[in-house]
């Protein structure tokens, strides 16, 4: 597992959240991903050949990623507990997975990826300095013509999140805050429901790296 200096205030908190909560009662717990999994998917299927999912903490999409034809997939995310439900969960096959810790605004280099995967990273973004190093790490890891597959609160989705202020964007938004190096393709909404019932709309978005 590599280690990268991050925020302490942001690890903190993801950690705590982690340390303190069973996996299956966050909030954004889904027990099958399946908008992400058919987004990522048919990456692969257009020749796709690696994977990262950013934010992925304890996430099942890893579980379906492994099970892809790919040559690597990576899980990028701040809280080292988070990425350890996702180990232990995956057992022997964890180790067919790159487990980075680090905080997405201050990681200098993961490498390069086909494919970049967040949901849910991004609308925590409030501060612009943030969002800009969040996007200088995008273009530094996809090269042109790679995918970048992102989830966000909608327009009309939850202001916070885990007590934290957030974001909200549809797909047009989205481009316009990933800049010129991304294009936008496709956009879509999706509602979540919580492990506690309560309704979470999303936009889901799929863009290229053009620059």
């Amino acid at each position: 597992m590599r280690e990268y200096a991050g925020t302490v205030e942001s690890g903190d908190h993801w950690q705590s959240v982690y340390l303190t909560r069973q996996a299956d009662e966050v909030g954004w717990y889904e027990p099958d991903p399946l908008v992400s999994r058919r987004l990522v998917a048919a990456a692969v299927r257009a020749g796709a050949r690696s994977v990262i999912d950013v934010g992925g903490g304890a996430s099942s999409l890893v579980d379906h990623l492994v099970d892809l034809d790919l040559e690597r997939v990576a899980v990028l995310d701040v809280s080292e507990a988070g990425l350890g439900v996702a180990r232990r969960r995956l057992g022997d096959r964890a180790g067919r997975v790159e487990w980075v810790v680090g905080d997405v605004t201050s990681v200098d280099d993961v490498g390069r990826f086909d494919v970049w995967h967040d949901r849910a990273v991004f609308h925590f973004l409030v501060a612009p300095s943030d969002r800009a190093a969040y996007v200088r790490l995008a273009e530094r890891t996809l090269a042109p013509g790679g995918t970048l597959v992102i989830a966000t609160f909608a327009p009309d989705g939850p202001e916070r999140c885990s007590g934290l202020p957030v974001c909200r964007y549809d797909g047009g938004r989205l481009a316009d805050a990933l800049g010129p190096m991304f294009r936008l393709d496709a956009s879509e909404r999706h509602t979540h429901t919580t492990p506690g019932g309560t309704e979470q709309r999303f936009v889901y978005a799929t863009l290229t790296r053009v620059g």
